[in-house]
């Protein structure tokens, strides 16, 4: 079978993760896209569950040959990317697939997949407010988090290239408006 594909992007702290795992619980027969990325595993991070590990080399080996459907450098020398390998093995068993990636990386399987695939941008209410949160974490050095909004900033820039674009100014009401537009896409 080959299903759709459903992205999520959004710059860091903006609310996507914990809307894309609110989505798997919903019963659309969707199975979340495991990245792989070319970094150590964090705290209790598995092998095959959370990312695939790979070493640097092993990584721009499978870039040169194509294994990828979507890479980036995000920062310099940690790749991220999707392996062909990864939507084969999620489509033979039925399922859809759900990305959490990179608004790149969402624009550029959008671009490759066209009609097949519903991209969608997490917005945070404001860059402000995308700060608080990540404050709020407190896992990033004050380095770190302006690191990241800088990134953020451009990444919002992006969101136009989207299929839609969710507010997420109420977590609530933005995870009923993820499951309404996944209801729509999915029986089209």
């Amino acid at each position: 079978m080959n299903g759709k594909l459903i992205i999520f992007s959004a710059p860091s702290g903006s609310g996507k993760t914990t809307i894309v795992k609110h989505i798997l619980d919903k019963g659309f027969n969707l199975e979340f896209s495991i990245s792989a990325c070319n970094r150590t595993p964090r705290g209790t991070e598995v092998n095959g569950k959370d990312y695939y590990f790979l070493e640097t080399e092993d990584f721009r080996n499978k870039i040169t040959n194509n294994d990828f459907v979507e890479w980036e450098e995000v920062y310099n020398d940690r790749f991220y990317g999707t392996l062909r390998s990864e939507l084969d093995r999620i489509w033979q068993k039925g399922n859809h697939v759900l990305f959490d990636v990179d608004v790149k990386g969402g624009v550029n399987i959008k671009k490759q997949f066209g009609d097949k695939a519903l991209s969608v941008f997490v917005m945070p209410p404001s860059v402000d407010e995308l700060r608080n949160r990540l404050k709020g974490r407190a896992t990033d050095s004050e380095e770190e988090i302006e690191k990241r909004i800088a990134k953020a900033e451009e990444e919002i820039t992006y969101a136009r290239l989207f299929d839609h674009i969710i507010l997420n100014d109420d977590l609530e009401f933005a995870q009923q408006e993820a499951e309404q537009l996944l209801i729509e896409f999915l029986k089209s």
